[in-house]
């Protein structure tokens, strides 16, 4: 679909929509406050007897065109009672009283709702009035900060970049610690496509209404083999019953870089190139002052832009929502840009005097990226400053470029730094990518058996990516430089190889999802109780296409080695389910919640293939006993106790317990005469592949008081996965291999969070509230091999740029997951680091791998959020802050460039260093340097994600409320991390783009 008729699909219907308005006879207004004269916003005003309708605003207030035969309006709201008043000449000032059917209130759960006061776990939700404000582009962004056990890292500052996502810290080590995604009922997969920088950028953070977030098992095994790490509902909004509201959100948005990375000024690398270099160093340096960082960062820019049209039609029997969303982001990194065009459908007809309801939900969402190479960020902390942007003596697009001659004349050198500007502006990688979710929903109320529901989901989630990735020149020369090295007598054909490349990728994806389950609901009067029951079955189908195309060069020509065209990889699996839950309350005191799954995949032999995902809980609501039911201070007061066994099946390879041939990469082809070819190779594999499996222990109090101005909870949990996925070492000739994926390992963590919120303030003109969440995890790893082995130490990864191999992390049993290991460096008396001196550990003369030992973690163990709101009449102001501590990263920049040898690079050229190597003058000749925790660094940080202001400015036109606002994002942070962000996932800080600081202007009009 081009945009052109994307644009238009988003139009014409809010133009079709707009002929449902009809005028009406007269204007209600007035405003509808609480007991304590606080504004109640969003309250329902609905003129009884009809559908007309509308909401209140921040300040409490509503305008509602109503017929003239009109005589009442209806006012209701979350928490307060309804309340019907007269309609009457002039303003009408309602005051809503507290209802304590407050808990009556429906939430979200798996596969259907429950009364937030029979629900037993670990259940949170975040409604859109408390989600983050300003240029929120992916949707998980909204909650960063908002619920206790909930970690959103932005992975980096590139537009359109996704977060990762960790509840209660994750459950595995090898296979994902990402959750499940549930979009109206859709589980979705979070891989995305070529293309696609993040699977939820394709959402519109506008078109959702609520994140629910099951953390415990005994919420979460409802959907067992994939909720391990955690289970996230969104539900995106609906059409209600009233006349036709128009809304527009507009925004407006500059970015800037946060910081840049300390390295040296030209004249600092001057300085110390006469002061230590060697003669002739200094007649490499140039003339210039260059801020290369200056040269690749810029002031950016971009537009948001959303309008949608809700209500009902067809006199009132069909709501309906219809959205359509524009936004452009260029990126701080110059050349990087990410636009996307959305487009949302939902329709809520009912039949058969609304005993069937029907949802349609369709979301559609064109993405366009424009990617920057990233490799200029490190190159231009690594790139002399003393040298020009540009130059007029080579044929590199006038870049200034190392030099060297060959057979076919001067090229770049070998392992020279590249120009950080002319890998940007010589290289143009652009994707387009399309994504669509949707489903259609029956619920039918059964007639025969009263409180018997019957429903059907029907549900599909398909994307595809592809692009084109151009370099030329210089840049060219960088990515086909293998090839020159591999023909360095300049034959011909290496002046073809010479010049640039243009590739292609394309892949699609497709879920198709059926769920039907029967749901029973009964209130069993007669013995003062309620009972809910779920039994359902589900469908699931994964399919993934990669198309290979072939590598061609600048000149459109195809290179000899390039894997034939034709699609070979479209792994695909399947999912099905069996599935109930039983919900029992006495008394309205005593609930009791048993649910159960069973999964069987494909991804495992037909002797593993199905597993068993039982969950319990209990809840006892003590404020209904009699020695507080009549309580003025204790309003809520409920204890939970929750068991439950969840699953893990994603990262897991789709064939990895069957034998199988793969095609090698481009480093590894067969040559025949000028052609080279992939061959096929087998895998390692094990057929006794099975799921991961956690259990979990949840202990809980919720509490209120002073009518739940003071409200929250606090829950303690215990979580141990089994049968983890590990890579252990294995015998030669018993496996295509000497590595081995297979169940092996366990990890147990404990944990604590708090939630907090308050009301201090609540008066008719000014009210304050104040939200705090804490989290505390404690995770280990118990077991990693299949037999013990007293020399094992652990599994080493994390790479870092600096010798040559070098590790810096470790999987090691009864140590924190990704915990660094390193050496001990020794200091002197004054604190400075001793070049080449470490503690000996194993006390035998020799300092080597063997000293080294498990030291912190790239892990947080506390995760804090805190945020605060204040509305005094008209206008509105609030906070989010958030932090992590006790998380450490390891700074490669210092390591790598803040030594005197990386300065005075051996190969002939001056590279720039970091500012560290004034403080420690660095030689750089020990290469165990690069394994000292002298670079592992405490990065715990306090992170203003938000702060943000609006104003009410009332009715610009007959029946329309404008609303202005200004926000600031990553106003600030508070750290001892000498990098550039402490907010570093993998916890190695090398060649980051940086978040950038956001100014948003806004206005959102309703009419």
């Amino acid at each position: 679909m081009t945009f052109k008729r994307l644009l238009f699909a988003m139009v014409l219907p809010l133009l079709l929509f707009t002929g449902q308005v009809i005028a009406q006879d007269k204007v209600v207004t007035g405003r509808v406050t609480d007991a304590g004269g606080a504004p109640v916003a969003n309250a329902s005003v609905v003129m009884k007897g009809g559908t007309t309708g509308t909401s209140t605003a921040a300040d409490g207030s509503f305008s509602l065109k109503v017929p003239a035969r009109a005589t009442s309006i209806v006012i209701s709201s979350v928490n307060f009672t309804t309340q019907e008043v007269a309609i009457v000449d002039g303003p009408i000032n309602v005051v809503l009283a507290g209802a304590t059917a407050a808990l009556n209130e429906v939430v979200v759960v798996g596969y259907g709702t429950q009364r937030r006061r029979d629900v037993t776990g670990a259940v949170a939700t975040v409604t859109e009035k408390d989600f983050q404000k300003g240029n929120i582009v992916s949707a998980e962004q909204l909650i960063a900060g908002k619920v206790a056990g909930v970690q959103i890292s932005p992975s980096s500052g590139a537009p359109g970049a996704g977060s990762q996502i960790r509840i209660r810290g994750g459950a595995s080590l090898n296979a994902s610690n990402d959750p499940l995604i549930v979009i109206d009922g859709v589980p979705v997969d979070n891989g995305g496509v070529a293309g696609s920088a993040n699977p939820l950028n394709m959402i519109n953070p506008n078109d959702i209404e609520t994140f629910t977030v099951l953390k415990d098992p005994s919420a979460a095994a409802i959907y067992g083999s994939r909720a391990s790490n955690g289970v996230i509902l969104i539900t995106t909004k609906k059409g209600k019953r009233g006349r036709v509201v128009y809304n527009v959100n507009a925004q407006a948005f500059a970015q800037t870089p946060a910081r840049k990375v300390d390295v040296l000024s030209a004249d600092q690398l001057r300085s110390i190139v006469n002061s230590k270099g060697a003669p002739g160093d200094a007649a490499k340096l140039g003339t210039a002052n260059t801020d290369w960082q200056d040269e690749i960062f810029r002031t950016s820019f971009g537009q948001d832009l959303n309008i949608s049209a809700s209500g009902a039609i067809a006199d009132g029997k069909l709501p309906f929502r219809i959205s359509g969303g524009m936004l452009n982001q260029d990126g701080i990194l110059r050349t990087s840009n990410f636009n996307r065009q959305t487009l949302a459908i939902n329709l809520s007809p009912r039949f058969l005097k609304d005993q069937l309801r029907v949802d349609i939900n369709l979301k559609g969402a064109r993405t366009g990226n424009r990617f920057a190479d990233e490799g200029a960020i490190g190159s231009a902390i690594a790139f002399d400053p003393t040298q020009p942007v540009r130059t007029n003596s080579n044929r590199f697009g006038g870049y200034f470029e190392y030099l060297e001659t060959i057979g076919i004349g001067q090229v770049p050198r070998d392992l020279a730094p590249r120009n950080p500007v002319s890998l940007l502006e010589m290289r143009e990688n652009r994707s387009e990518v399309f994504r669509s979710i949707g489903n259609v929903q029956f619920d039918y109320s059964l007639p025969f058996v009263r409180g018997l529901r019957a429903n059907l989901n029907l549900g599909y989630d398909v994307q595809s990516g592809e692009g084109t990735d151009v370099a030329s020149d210089s840049a060219g020369a960088f990515y086909r430089r293998y090839e020159i090295g591999r023909n360095r007598a300049g034959t011909a054909d290496s002046v073809l190889h010479y010049g640039g490349m243009r590739n292609r990728y394309k892949s699609q994806q497709r879920n198709l999802l059926l769920d039907f389950y029967l749901n029973y609901t009964r209130d069993l009067t007669s013995i003062n109780s309620r009972l809910e029951l779920m039994a359902g079955h589900g469908y699931q189908d994964f399919r993934f296409t990669n198309f290979n195309y072939p590598d061609f060069r600048f000149n459109g020509s195809i290179r000899p080695e390039s894997t034939p065209q034709f699609p070979m990889n479209q792994p695909q699996f399947t999912l099905i389910s069996y599935y109930g839950r039983l919900n029992y309350t006495l008394a309205n005191k005593y609930v009791v919640t048993l649910s159960a799954r069973t999964d069987g995949t494909s991804k495992f032999s037909q002797d593993n293939r199905w597993g068993f995902f039982p969950a319990a809980a209990f809840a006892w609501r003590i404020n209904e006993e009699s020695f507080l039911k009549n309580s003025n201070t204790v309003s809520d007061l409920k204890l939970r106790v929750g068991y439950g066994v969840t699953g893990q099946q994603g990262g897991i390879d789709f064939y990895g317990y069957i034998p199988r041939y793969t095609l090698s990469n481009n480093t590894a082809q067969y040559q025949l005469g000028n052609t080279f070819y992939p061959m096929l190779r087998p895998q390692a594999y094990d057929p006794n592949l099975k799921w991961e499996t956690t259990e979990n222990v949840n202990v809980a109090l919720d509490f209120g008081f002073f009518k739940n101005r003071i409200n929250g909870s606090v829950d303690v949990f215990s979580r141990k996965t089994r049968d983890l996925l590990s890579v252990v070492p294995i015998a030669l000739g018993t496996n295509f291999s000497n590595e081995l994926l297979t169940n092996v390992g366990s990890i147990e963590s404990r944990g604590v969070e708090v939630t907090i919120n308050t009301v201090p303030i609540q008066r008719k003109d000014f009210t304050w509230d104040a939200n705090f969440n804490f989290t505390y995890i404690d995770p280990k790893i118990s077991q990693l091999l299949l037999n013990p082995d007293p020399s094992f130490r652990g599994n080493r990864f994390g790479g870092i740029q600096g010798g040559t191999g070098n590790t810096v992390l470790i999987h090691s049993i009864g140590y924190l997951p990704s915990s660094f290991y390193v050496l001990k460096q020794v200091y002197d008396a004054s604190g400075r680091p001793i070049e080449g001196l470490y503690e000996d550990l194993n006390r035998d003369g020799v300092i080597n791998d063997d000293d080294r030992y498990q030291y912190k973690s790239v892990q947080p163990r506390y995760l804090l959020g805190f945020s605060s709101s204040l509305t005094y009449k008209k206008w509105a102001a609030g906070f989010v802050a958030r932090g992590s501590f006790d998380n450490y990263v390891y700074n490669n920049v210092h390591s790598n460039l803040g030594t005197q040898r990386a300065i005075f690079n051996p190969l002939g050229w001056m590279n720039n260093g970091s500012t560290s190597f004034l403080t420690t003058n660095f030689v750089g000749a020990d290469p165990n340097l690069y394994v000292s925790d002298y670079f592992v660094q405490n990065a715990s940080f306090l992170r203003m994600d938000n702060i943000n202001v609006s104003y009410d400015a009332g009715e610009v036109f007959r029946g329309s409320r404008l609303r202005v606002s200004a926000n600031v994002q990553n106003a600030f942070v508070i750290t001892r991390y000498s990098g550039i962000d402490p907010e570093i996932n993998g916890g190695i800080d090398n060649q980051f783009y940086p978040r950038p600081r956001t100014f948003t202007l806004g206005f959102n009009l309703n009419f």
